[in-house]
């Protein structure tokens, strides 16, 4: 599906000629051949995957197979035009081509649309160390129109972790045998018949609905195929705008917009007059004899003329979704910033008129900014208190949202913009922390005199008996780490670099405990130190029963700047915020650590081997994440650690290696690079 069909070869790009007579003339390979679609054919059971248009080529009919989200927009009567790459298979006094052998444009207001193969296109998102040009890692992704049963699965696991899911349970699924309806997240048997169940809908999605997903091509054996969709939709038919002081001001879009960009749109409710729809009802009825079938059916007549009527110059984002695992690592943007693309050349999800703007209402976005750093402006708040960004895909539509944002009274107050971080900034660190001679011993007495006799049999065989093991940990070390420093601390195990780390603790926190405190020399902390430490079963943030939200909203103290660090460190979710974090994996509870150490506002963070407990993968981003947030705060921030993998995602401005008692720094900020 990664192949882009958009673009014939040039050499036949002229050749419009209707293919007449013999039935070599009408398969040749890149002749154009202009048609009327004579049926369409979207199935019931399977539809947004199986569908199929039947068009006429002066007097021989084909049948194209398509998926049943794209069929259901042609109808019948309208001009197309094909090219077959390949011959198609005559099925009685039809051919039928597959969807791999053939392109399929319609006609409309005069220009081409392309229709068929679906839209697709590949990505790379390169990671950069935020000191240099350096790539740290790099996401290779393909985005394509669903159109498989695969592509619907895929989209049903993740549509449980959406923000604004309302449904526990988001997929049905009907059994091929027996018909039975049955509600779930994942693909069930048949209770009767033990067979696996067909994917029937998924719940929310509109017919109307278009599904652009993304696929990791270059990934890990254990990583996840798809990480993410958008589902695309027709505008909302009616809009109304809450002022400040609560006064509801209705159909806001049409008094900057022209109306018939929104409309007609998708609204089966309204585009069929009642007295029709009754009458309707009742010959179904006498057809049926069930009320619940007629229901059905009449159901099915209206939203089949309702997706007729639709032809808007606009269109509207409905879900973002991205893994959980992937979050808050610029995919999110990247989603978006495809399916713009998508929508623009295609004209989704009609593929009739040119689209002008691309409006979404989405709550979560006064709490996370990607809709905003891929390009869309605020521009109010729905009656229902959700924020509405647009995006121009013409000239005209950005020259009336600038119009909106300079001359509208609200909207000059915002300027556009909705999203403003409420974490911001700490107070840096005044001066550096100073290790000045320090030394640090470690002893310990090996005594063998408890153990069972035959165990002491063994060790005096080698000699070992009683001894005292002392030796220094720490010698004489001198050196600095600057406000503002990202520093990490390799070492072999029990070389000294927990040891290192406590030493800085123990100035600032105090306490009577020795070994927070050196045997020699001073370690220096300036006065306006703030410490959040995590020590793996010494110093760790204490959770208890409440949810992940509740937990990060008591330390901060504010809901929305609670959500803010939550999402921070890659954990946006309404399915994460209510969680416990007893509930959480063992790499969320990482994550969930940082947020709990993030909550404190410190100006110093402490962290021994936070990536413990992680695949590669994933450490990886989360270090990237962490070294950009501290940056981004004017956190001082020291970690031990030895994964590679983690060193060069956080890209240090310091490292200092531990070993055999002797601390040397290995790296300093380049000269003249400056913090972001």
């Amino acid at each position: 599906m990664r192949a882009n069909h958009d673009s014939i070869n040039a050499k036949y790009s002229l050749i419009i000629r209707i293919a007449v007579g013999n039935l070599s003339s009408l398969i040749s390979p890149y002749v154009i051949h202009e048609g009327k679609v004579t049926s369409v054919d979207v199935p019931r059971i399977g539809y947004r995957w199986h569908g199929s248009v039947t068009i006429d080529i002066r007097g021989t009919k084909v049948t194209l197979l398509m998926s049943g989200t794209v069929a259901q927009w042609l109808q019948r009567g309208e001009v197309v035009r094909v090219t077959f790459k390949e011959e198609p298979i005559k099925v009685g006094n039809i051919y039928v081509a597959s969807q791999e052998t053939y392109e399929l444009s319609r006609l409309c207001d005069g220009e081409l649309v392309k229709i068929w193969p679906v839209w697709s296109k590949d990505y790379r998102l390169p990671r950069y160390d935020p000191l240099n040009v350096d790539v740290v890692y790099e996401y290779v992704v393909g985005a394509h129109e669903a159109v498989s049963e695969e592509d619907f699965m895929e989209i049903v696991q993740l549509e449980q972790y959406h923000y604004a899911s309302k449904e526990e349970l988001v997929a049905i699924w009907r059994c091929p045998i027996c018909g039975k309806f049955i509600e779930s997240n994942v693909q069930p048997k048949c209770p009767d018949h033990g067979v696996p169940m067909k994917l029937q809908e998924i719940r929310g999605s509109l017919p109307s609905s278009r599904f652009l997903i993304l696929e990791l091509i270059e990934r890990r054996e254990y990583e996840p195929k798809v990480i993410g969709y958008v589902r695309v939709d027709t505008p909302v038919p009616l809009m109304s705008r809450r002022l400040p002081d609560g006064t509801i001001e209705k159909l806001i879009r049409e008094k900057w917009f022209p109306k018939d960009w929104f409309h007609p749109t998708y609204w089966p409710e309204v585009y069929t007059k009642r007295a029709k729809l009754l009458a309707r009802y009742r010959e179904l009825l006498k057809e049926y004899g069930s009320r619940k079938l007629a229901r059905a059916v009449l159901g099915e007549e209206v939203s089949r003329e309702a997706l007729v009527w639709s032809n808007t110059a606009a269109a509207r984002i409905a879900r973002v979704v991205v893994h959980p695992d992937y979050r808050g690592d610029g995919l999110g943007v990247l989603a978006v910033k495809a399916v713009i693309e998508w929508i623009k050349d295609r004209r989704i999800p009609e593929m009739k008129r040119r689209k002008h703007i691309i409006e979404v209402i989405a709550q979560m976005a006064r709490y996370n900014p990607f809709f905003e750093k891929a390009g869309f402006k605020y521009m109010w708040d729905t009656a229902s208190g959700r924020p509405v960004l647009m995006y121009p895909l013409t000239d005209e539509a950005k020259k009336r949202i600038n119009e909106y944002l300079s001359k509208d009274r609200y909207g000059k107050m915002h300027g556009g913009v909705l999203y403003r971080s409420r974490y911001g900034k700490v107070e840096p660190l005044s001066y550096a922390i100073k290790f000045i001679n320090v030394s640090k011993r470690y002893s310990s007495t090996l005594d063998i005199s408890k153990l069972p006799v035959e165990l002491q049999d063994i060790l005096k065989a080698f000699g070992v008996e009683r001894r005292v093991v002392e030796r220094y940990v720490i010698r004489n070390a001198t050196f600095s780490i600057k406000p503002r420093d990202v520093v990490v601390v390799i070492g072999a195990s029990g070389a000294g670099k927990t040891t290192l780390l406590r030493l800085i603790i123990g100035s600032t926190l105090g306490g009577n405990d020795p070994k927070y405190k050196p045997d020699e020399g001073k370690v220096e902390l300036p006065k306006n130190a703030k410490v959040a430490a995590l020590l793996p079963c010494e110093l760790e943030p204490k959770f208890g029963d409440e949810s992940l939200l509740e937990h990060i909203t008591r330390k901060v103290g504010d809901a929305g700047v609670a959500v803010e660090i939550i999402n921070l460190v890659g954990l946006s979710d309404a399915v994460f915020y209510r969680a416990k974090f007893s509930e959480l994996s063992t790499g969320q509870k990482e994550r969930a650590k940082l947020a709990s150490l993030l909550a404190e506002k410190p100006n110093l963070l402490i962290i021994d081997e936070f990536t413990a407990h992680l695949d590669v993968v994933t450490a990886r981003r989360v270090a990237r994440r962490l070294g950009r947030i501290v940056r981004e705060a004017g956190i001082t921030l020291v970690v031990a650690t030895n994964r590679p993998e983690v060193i060069s995602a956080l890209a240090p401005t310091k490292i200092i290696f531990v070993g055999y008692g002797k601390v040397a720094v290995m790296r300093e900020l380049p000269k003249g690079a400056k913090l972001p």
